[in-house]
């Protein structure tokens, strides 16, 4: 199954609560660092609802 790549980007200071709390569901706790998921339906949603503050990449096994 192929992976994503999730790299935090921009701050969550001044962003709606919602959003700060997506960030730490996916696992991410300091600005620029990086962290793989499995690609599913749950996790694309997450990066979509925060794709303003993440970078995200496609990585093949």
């Amino acid at each position: 199954m192929a992976k994503l790549r999730i790299t935090w980007k921009r701050s969550t200071i001044g962003r709606p609560e919602d959003q700060k709390r997506t960030v730490r569901a996916l696992g991410l706790r300091k600005l620029n660092q990086t962290v793989e998921h499995e690609d599913t339906p749950q996790i694309r949603g997450m990066v979509t609802k925060v794709s303003h503050l993440v970078e995200c990449v496609s990585v093949e096994n």
